[in-house]
Formats: structure tokens, sequence, C-alpha cells
């Protein structure tokens, strides 16, 4: 796929402020740190499209992004981020929770799992309620360039093996990716491009 325009559309608080659209929509998501924005931004080819920053959770709206006029990218605010009150904190994931589970335009979230550390339970248990609340979801695992290929092929591996304990067979597909590399790329646009053309959008 190749990215002819990406254009910021507007950032919402909550699933009432989303905008009306006819667009099909990809949401991605994922702990504080997992290199969010520097993913999004090496699948747009643009270097500020999503705001890199040096303190873990700066997202905290719902930002969409109209991608070739054909389709949205949205940026959710990562889960489990520091240094925010608990009441900002307990809004900002209902707020999340409702456009993952009310949102009719989103076709599919991307879910980023840090490759290099090992299973986390936070990440474990949102995975989990994704799948308990059968919103379709892919895995995305990050920064696989950062450590030997060994080492995040077995944390993945123990990422599945938590899941299937209670899935089985039954486990969400995987996608490797380095935002330096550009490794993945090319698997996530293939994602989004079959499941445009299932739901035919």
């Amino acid at each position: 796929m190749k990215i002819k325009s990406a254009v910021f559309q507007v950032s919402a608080p909550d699933l009432k402020s989303c905008p009306q659209s006819a667009l099909g929509e990809f949401a991605f998501i994922g702990r504080s740190n997992v290199g969010k924005s520097s993913l999004i931004n090496m699948l747009a080819e643009r270097r500020e499209l999503a705001k890199v920053s040096i303190t873990p959770g700066k997202t905290k709206l719902i930002n969409f992004f109209v991608i070739n006029n054909a389709w949205c990218l949205v940026d959710l605010p990562g889960y489990g981020y520091a240094k925010v009150a608990k009441e900002q904190r307990a809004d900002f994931n209902e707020a999340v929770a409702d456009y993952l589970e009310n949102r009719e335009n989103l076709l599919c979230t991307f879910v980023l799992i840090d490759a290099n550390i090992p299973p986390q339970t936070i990440d474990l248990d949102f995975v989990r309620w994704m799948g308990d609340s059968n919103i379709p979801f892919v895995l995305v695992f990050t920064k696989i360039d950062k450590q030997a290929a060994r080492h995040c092929e077995a944390n993945i591996t123990l990422f599945q093996q938590e899941l299937a304990k209670k899935w089985g067979d039954e486990l969400p597909g995987v996608i490797r990716t380095s935002s330096k590399t550009k490794s993945g790329r090319s698997d996530i646009f293939e994602t989004i491009t079959e499941t445009l053309a299932d739901n035919k959008y």
C-alpha cells in the first residue's frame, strides 16, 4: 500500500465526540512506551504524524487520521500510563472501552506488545478483555530490532502460551514489527487491505 495522503482529522475525548464518517477505521493501542507513535509514523511515512514523546502516555485523546481518503487510522490512548490522576485514568479507560465496544466504523484493532520483555499482566488482561468482548484485533509485537531474534521469539511464544491457557488454538494473528527497519509494515497494510475488502469499504 502506498500512502499518498495522511491527514489529521480530529481529536475526540469520548465516543460521542468521534466524527461522523463513512470510512472504515483501524485502531492502534498499547501500553505506555510500547512505541506506538513511532510505529504509526513509520506506517504513514510521516515523521511527526503521531507525536513521539519521552513521557509515556502522551496520547490522551482519540486521534483520527484519514489515510488516502480511503480509511481512517485511529491513535488510541495507551492503557496503564503513569503520572495522571486516578479520576482522569478512570475516565480515559471508560472512553477507550466505549469506543472499542461501540464504534460501528471500527474494523480491526492492532494491539501493540513490546517483544523485548516477558508477558506483562496488564497486556494479557487487556487482550483477554478484547477477546471476551468479541472485538476483532491483531497482536503487533514491536521493537523486534532491539534484541536478538531468539529473545523476542521466546517472549512472543510465552505470550501466546498464556493466551492459549484460556483460548486453546483460537489465538489472534501476530505481526512482528520494527519502526527502525520497517519490518512488519507490509503485513499491517495487507491486514488492512484484506479487512477493507471483506467489509466492502
